[in-house]
C-alpha cells in the first residue's frame, strides 16, 4: 500500500510539473535554441585609485609658483628678510623705501582675507593706484600673529605676488611706525597705468 502511494504522487507531481511546463511554453510563445553557449561574464579589473584632485591643486600651485619668472640676482638681503628690485633699479632705492623717504600715497589692508580674495584684493589696488599715476605704496599683510602657529598666511604670497606684476620696480618691508614686517612699502614705475 505505501508503494501504490508514493507512486500516485509521483505521478501526480510529474503531471502538475507538465501542466507547468505547458502553461510557460504558451505564456512566452515559440522559443528559438541558443546556437552557442553565454559567454562568461568579463572579469573587469578596476583601476587603481588616482587622486585627481591633489594633482589639480599640485598643478595649480606649480602653476602659480612659476607664473612669472623673475631674475634670483634681483633679490636682496636686508635684515632677515628679503626686498624685491627689478633689474636696473639700484640698491639704493630699497635703501630709500626702507627708511620711508618716500611718502606713502594709498595703502590696502589685507588683515582677515583668505590667500584668494587677497591675491585679488592686492591686483585691484595695484591697478588703481596705478591708473591714478601713484607711485609708492603700502600693503599691509599683517604679521600672522592671530594664524595658527603665528606664521604669517600671506606675507611670503606676497613678494610672489608683487614680484610678477610689471608696474611693480621694487618693495621692502616697511619702517616699524608704517607696520614694520608686516607690511611692504612698493614703489611703481612711473605712467604705469592700468594693468
Amino acid at each position: 500500500r505505501a508503494d501504490e502511494e508514493a507512486e500516485r504522487l509521483r505521478r501526480e507531481a510529474e503531471a502538475a510539473a507538465e501542466r507547468e511546463r505547458t502553461l510557460f511554453a504558451r505564456s512566452i510563445g515559440a522559443v528559438l535554441p541558443m546556437r552557442t553557449p553565454p559567454l562568461p561574464p568579463l572579469l573587469r579589473v578596476r583601476p587603481e585609485p588616482r587622486p585627481r584632485q591633489r594633482e589639480r591643486d599640485d598643478r595649480a600651485v606649480l602653476a602659480e609658483s612659476i607664473g612669472a619668472a623673475f631674475n634670483a640676482e634681483t633679490l636682496l638681503e636686508t635684515d632677515d628678510e628679503l626686498s624685491f628690485r627689478r633689474p636696473g633699479v639700484g640698491v639704493d632705492v630699497v635703501r630709500k623705501l626702507r627708511r620711508g623717504v618716500w611718502a606713502v600715497q594709498a595703502e590696502v589692508d589685507l588683515h582677515g582675507l583668505r590667500r584668494d580674495a587677497a591675491r585679488d584684493r592686492v591686483r585691484a589696488f595695484l591697478r588703481d593706484v596705478a591708473a591714478n599715476g601713484l607711485r609708492c605704496v603700502r600693503i599691509v599683510h599683517g604679521k600672522g600673529l592671530g594664524s595658527p602657529g603665528r606664521e604669517g598666511v600671506l606675507k611670503a604670497d606676497m613678494k610672489h605676488w608683487l614680484a610678477q606684476r610689471a608696474e611693480v620696480i621694487a618693495f621692502t618691508h616697511a619702517t616699524p611706525p608704517d607696520g614694520g614686517h608686516g607690511a611692504l612699502i612698493v614703489l611703481l614705475r612711473s605712467g604705469a597705468g592700468p594693468a
